[in-house]
């Protein structure tokens, strides 16, 4: 039975750490090779994200000096990590029988890979590199993330909790993927989506070989919102919830006015009459927000546009 495996590798100005990242998966390669894990021929493909820095002459070199081992596709534009990642799942769909992703920071432990291709060869068609724990992240980042994954499930999105992009698909796993077609990617939301029997493998964490993080709190929030506007409409059921209770309290504060204009009890009430306005105004204005993240997608969806157009293969073998 073939076990070709693939590992993708997302990569967005990560030149000072590309090298780095592909001698580690040669050796984890290698070690699985003489474990009779996978076959001989089983590869590491690199994506180039639209980097500005010299990550795509690194994938040349790399290419060069191993064409077998080291696969490269550069992508036209910077289109994101999630389209960047889709686009080597689709290149390696044909020529594989498993895809491993990972990140090219090595912060995700890669000897997890072999944990989790042998969960793949005891029946698992998805594996999810989950962390052990956050020791080392900040308070501040810790403490961000939880939310992350909480916020998320509390608005009805399903992902594995302290699961990035680390995992392993098979390649029945990969061709059900390719079936979902929306612009407005999210996969942490529609890998679990897909259904099939799944493993989970926990690792440490550890922190970037080199180079700088592409992951900051602006970038994390604009993530959560995209997953959330994706997966769900219960924002905008909470907006009209919302306005709902905002309006018995209304019925309540007008029967209460009424009586007082009755007995005669009327006093100006310039201050609370501010506060409401303002507060009334800000939740109007937010709701509009979150109706005009879901317009949007539709706008993007509708034009039904490439997710992302590869200019350039180093894939040959």
């Amino acid at each position: 039975m073939s076990h070709r495996l693939a590992i993708v590798v997302p990569c967005y100005n990560e030149e000072a750490v590309l090298r780095i990242t592909a001698s580690e998966l040669s050796g984890i390669l290698n070690r699985m090779v003489d474990e009779q894990l996978i076959d001989r021929d089983s590869y590491v493909l690199m994506v180039n994200d639209g980097s500005k820095d010299g990550t795509w002459q690194v994938i040349e070199d790399l290419h060069r000096s191993n064409p077998l081992l080291y696969k490269g596709i550069d992508l036209a534009h910077n289109r994101g990590h999630q389209n960047a990642l889709l686009a080597g799942l689709m290149e390696v769909i044909n020529h594989c029988d498993a895809a491993i992703s990972i990140d090219a920071d090595l912060q995700d432990d890669p000897l997890a890979m072999i944990e989790m291709v042998k969960r793949w060869h005891e029946g698992a068609e998805i594996v999810y590199g989950v962390r052990s724990s956050r020791e080392t992240d900040t308070w501040f980042k810790r403490t961000t993330a939880h939310a992350f994954y909480s916020f998320q499930r509390s608005m009805g999105v399903d992902t594995v909790y302290d699961h990035a992009d680390y995992r392993l698909m098979s390649q029945r796993a990969l061709i059900l993927l390719s079936e979902y077609r929306e612009v407005n990617l999210f996969l942490r939301g529609i890998v679990p989506q897909i259904g099939l029997t799944t493993a989970i493998v926990e690792y440490k964490r550890g922190v970037r070989a080199a180079g700088e993080s592409k992951y900051p709190l602006s970038k994390m929030l604009s993530f959560s919102i995209d997953g959330i506007t994706s997966f769900s409409a219960r924002p905008m059921r909470l907006i009209f919830l919302t306005g709902f209770t905002f309006l018995l309290i209304t019925l309540l504060v007008a029967v209460y006015v009424f009586v007082a204009y009755l007995t005669g009890r009327t006093i100006a009430g310039w201050s609370s009459l501010m506060l409401s306005v303002w507060f009334l105004g800000s939740l109007i204005l937010m709701g509009i927000g979150i109706v005009g993240e879901y317009i949007g997608k539709i706008f993007l969806e509708v034009k039904a546009r490439p997710r992302y157009t590869i200019r350039q293969r180093l894939t040959e073998d």
